[in-house]
């Protein structure tokens, strides 16, 4: 018992930050109750939880983007408290989180230096500003990037990166990573993982948030575990299995991940696409979706499945081929016309906070907005209609509010990815593009997603889902199309659909994949 005690006095002795009796409610929910939470320095510490266990919350708090309503918070043995962002970050708190704080107007080098801009004779040093962002840039393997671009011109992943860059910047003693790999591709992922050890030899105290357990697999020396606003558990990474995790996250036993998929012909083709073109990003795009099945979009980031499902959904102009919907052409010529009842299509995009809510707004409002036309008695929207679907909307997905009048920034990614799905859901359609819809969310928000899948395919819905994620395309799709360089070189469905041939097509060296003429997919 003695040494017991020795051993903890000494683990305390090395904890950089320790909170005690940390509490945090919004209105009627509670985020964080009476949580004790400690990371030490030189340590990867990953947090595990499904959406809405107050994993963001407690970071928030740590990073003083909101105050504990109780509670104390200690750095290096001193209490302290931020009543701002600004005061974390010159404690040495540098936080990235899953909403990128980046200003879209500005360049990456002014993003990078925003907070604090190399200066000269009294004015902003614009030279001394873009060498520092390329340093920065270059010292997380992203050197493709120019520093003097917009960053509203910069992919998703590249905004990532610049995110990164930005935090690394700030010299932190504690670095705090909310999800922060979500939306790169796999090399970027290696590239952060090298910059997490090189901070980590440094002797940086980390926080780790990810749904993606391979990566917390990779990384992590220690693991929390939140379930419900509370602290479950706390322990050295291997002493608990993945079963154990998952189930210390959801209290529960996990069911069978992947709902079974049904053995049954294919119906027509609700959709059906020939020769799809579009300025060298699509070529000669052949494809077909039959009323209730799951087509994946797979490969490697980047070639071209985004730019597919933004064709269908008449964002882009100048789209050229067929596209073919219940055996009527038809040319998408906005989103509006792309989900009008004759059309009949819905998209989930891939940035729920940028491209599929409007955060101040309602969690009613949000739901509703896509299926207005559907509420409306004369030119006026019914309200009773309204509140009516949105109540259903929030049962469907199960949807975790407090009130549906509370904007929907207020709540958990996971259930902010729900109101999206909902709100598209409303409208009926009969054909549904999802754009990676699962990325950032925990396992049981992505399994109901996967269930919700399988239920619209089994009521007829026709479904193309494009997903980073290997295991999913396998588990969800009764067919998977590769995608590279624009085109479809090969299809897989049965026991062709693998992880090893997925990646090898994915590579385009796949032997049968390498042979196909261009614009031509090879059917297996």
């Amino acid at each position: 018992m003695v040494e017991e005690s020795r051993v903890e006095n000494t683990a305390k002795e090395r904890d950089f930050l320790v909170l005690s009796g940390i509490s945090k409610r919004y209105g009627g929910v509670v985020a964080l109750e009476n949580v004790d939470f400690a990371c030490e320095r030189g340590k990867i510490h990953a947090v595990l939880g499904e959406n809405g266990a107050g994993k963001s919350t407690l970071i928030k708090i740590v990073a003083g983007v909101v105050q504990p309503d109780a509670g104390t918070m200690r750095l290096e043995g001193e209490e302290v408290r931020f009543p701002s962002p600004s005061s974390a970050n010159a404690a040495g708190v540098a936080s990235i989180f899953q909403e990128l704080s980046l200003l879209p107007d500005l360049s990456v080098a002014d993003n990078i230096s925003i907070t604090s801009p190399p200066r000269r004779l009294g004015f902003i040093d614009t030279k001394a500003q873009r060498r520092r962002a390329e340093a920065l840039l270059a010292e997380i393997g992203c050197e493709d990037v120019n520093p003097l671009m917009r960053v509203r011109d910069l992919p998703l992943s590249r905004r990532q990166m610049v995110e990164i860059a930005k935090a690394l910047g700030q010299k932190p003693q504690l670095f705090v990573l909310d999800e922060a790999t979500s939306a790169l591709t796999s090399a970027d992922v290696e590239k952060v993982y090298a910059m997490l050890a090189r901070l980590k030899a440094q002797n940086i105290a980390i926080l780790y948030i990810s749904h993606r357990m391979h990566e917390v697999e990779a990384l992590a020396d220690r693991a929390s575990v939140f379930r419900n606003g509370r602290h479950i558990e706390t322990f050295d990474w291997g002493r608990r299995s993945t079963g154990e995790i998952v189930q210390l996250m959801i209290g529960r036993d996990i069911a069978t991940q992947y709902p079974p998929k049904p053995l049954r012909p294919k119906g027509k083709p609700a959709l059906k696409l020939g020769n799809l073109c579009w300025e060298r990003r699509l070529e000669a795009i052949s494809l077909e979706v039959a009323a209730g099945e799951i087509v994946g979009l797979g490969g490697l980031d980047g070639q071209g499945q985004k730019t597919l499902l933004l064709a269908l959904f008449g964002v882009l102009r100048g789209v050229t081929g067929e596209i073919v919907i219940n055996g009527k052409p038809v040319r998408p010529s906005s989103p509006a016309f792309a989900k009008s009842p004759s059309v009949g299509i819905a998209l989930v995009p891939e940035d729920r906070k940028t491209e599929g809510l409007m955060l101040p707004m309602s969690i009613a409002d949000n739901l509703a907005i896509a299926s207005l036309h559907t509420l409306e008695t004369g030119p006026f929207v019914d309200r009773a209609k309204e509140r009516s679907a949105v109540e259903k909307g929030i049962a469907r997905l199960r949807i975790k509010v407090g009130d549906s009048k509370d904007a929907v920034s207020t709540l958990s990614g996971g259930n902010q990815q729900k109101v999206v799905i909902a709100k598209w859901l409303m409208t009926e359609p009969g054909i549904i593009l999802l754009n990676d819809p699962t990325r950032g969310i925990d396992v049981g928000t992505k399994q109901e997603i996967y269930r919700l899948m399988r239920e619209l395919a089994d009521q007829g819905v026709a479904i193309l889902f494009y997903s980073t994620d290997y295991d999913e395309l396998i588990g969800c799709c009764d067919r998977v199309a590769i995608m590279y360089d624009g085109r479809i070189v090969r299809e897989l469905e049965g026991t062709d659909l693998t992880e090893h041939n997925i990646i090898t097509s994915a590579l385009n060296i796949d032997g049968a994949a390498a042979t196909s003429p261009p614009g031509e997919a090879t059917h297996v």
